[in-house]
């Protein structure tokens, strides 16, 4: 074991002399002694060192250096073998300005505004009542007393759950990140504040953190940051998902103000109630006016209008037809009449005859004399049935015929 140690001792002396950033969590310092102790302490991480130095470096420093300080120190790394442990003897401190802070805090906000995390998108909206609030603030603090009272003064009914933690110096980065991994975790916390109120920049510093900020980024709880006062801008304010001016503000933005919600339902009562009775007043004036009309007070009326129209067109169309059919019944009548007037049968009543020369079965009316050669059997069809004849001779027109030798044309019934 002794040859490890001094094998670890040699190879830290080899690293040479180094820069370190830290804030101070302890100063000791014996009246009389030529050592002094200091316990830095990384602000994003569970991890301090010891620190040795001259006492003339902390009493002659510019800035008055005491717990809480950030500083940049410079020495080399020792590790005592003996007892196993590893301390830095510096020779400088320099105390980290305000200036510095500020600066530093610039460059991680391009930083962190690079990578997209202020992007407005990422937030995560707000319940409108929430059941139970995660609330991290310092113990016994204003701003936990005035997020309680504020909130239950206009919501008795919600609930908190409380994780005190530092809410300034070395620690506070640390237990801040591990209540809000707590609370994130908590399924019943619908919404997680942090509370704290204003300070300095140094006061404030452990909010600007990095660490704290992608934790902030990374939970899947709604984070509302209600860090200092209206002035005081952290950068927790910009990655989480409300930033509120005061806890005071903050509490009036996660929980509703139960009289004015009650106000609101009654005057939304009223106004849906006027509504529905301006809208049945107005639909019973409808069906007071459609009832008025004549249709609606007789429905019957305009059937036996219906009826009496009706029959005075059956009428009308009788009377037409009956009309039509005594026309055309005369016109009838009056062609018949024409038709017999001009008929053969009329003709024949007043001394016509039809004579036909027969041959055979067939019979052909005789037009000339050509038409009935002497000899040729003839039927003469005259008013009041037919004669059979022949024919004994012709004589054309305009030419004395003689007698017939028997008295005439033959004929027989």
């Amino acid at each position: 074991m002794r040859s490890v140690s001094i094998k670890v001792a040699q190879w830290i002396d080899r690293l040479g002399s180094v820069w370190v950033e830290g804030q101070i969590t302890q100063i000791s310092m014996r009246p009389g002694t030529r050592t002094a102790f200091l316990v830095l302490r990384d602000p994003s991480a569970d991890m301090s060192l010891s620190v040795t130095c001259d006492p003339a470096l902390i009493r002659n420093s510019p800035v008055p250096l005491q717990e809480g300080s950030r500083v940049v120190v410079y020495g080399k790394l020792s590790f005592f073998t003996g007892r196993g442990t590893l301390s830095l003897r510096v020779t400088e401190i320099r105390a980290v300005g305000v200036g510095e802070l500020l600066a530093r805090i610039e460059r991680l906000k391009a930083l962190l505004a690079a990578e997209g995390l202020f992007d407005p998108r990422l937030k995560r909206p707000i319940p409108f009542l929430p059941t139970t609030i995660g609330l991290i603030t310092g113990r016994a603090s204003a701003a936990e007393h005035d997020v309680l009272t504020v909130a239950r003064t206009r919501w008795p009914a919600v609930r908190f759950e409380i994780r005190n933690t530092a809410v300034q110096g070395p620690t506070a980065v640390p237990q801040i990140m591990t209540a809000l991994s707590e609370l994130d975790r908590d399924p019943s916390v619908d919404v997680i504040v942090l509370a704290r109120g204003g300070g300095s920049v140094e006061d404030l510093l452990p909010f600007s953190d990095e660490a704290l900020c992608r934790a902030i980024v990374a939970a899947t709880t709604p984070i509302v940051s209600a860090i200092g006062h209206e002035p005081d801008n952290p950068l927790s304010d910009l990655v989480a998902d409300v930033r509120a001016a005061t806890p005071t503000d903050a509490a009036k933005r996660i929980v509703p103000d139960a009289a004015a919600e009650l106000a609101g339902v009654r005057e939304l009562r009223a106004r849906s109630a006027a509504a529905l009775r301006g809208w049945v007043d107005r639909e019973t004036r409808a069906l007071d006016q459609l009832r008025s009309r004549p249709v609606l007070a007789d429905p019957l009326r305009e059937l036996r209008h219906r009826v009496d129209e009706v029959e005075r067109l059956r009428t009308a169309a009788r009377r037409c037809a009956e009309h039509l059919i005594s026309a055309e019944s005369t016109a009838t009548r009056h062609l018949r009449e024409k038709l017999t007037a001009v008929g053969p049968a009329a003709t024949m009543s007043r001394g016509y005859a039809v004579v036909q020369r027969v041959t055979g079965q067939e019979r052909h009316v005789v037009h000339s004399i050509d038409d009935a050669p002497a000899g040729s059997q003839l039927r003469i069809r005259v008013a009041d049935g037919a004669i059979s004849a022949a024919a004994l001779g012709t004589t054309p027109l305009g030419t004395r015929a003689a007698p017939p030798a028997s008295g005439g044309t033959e004929s027989t019934d």
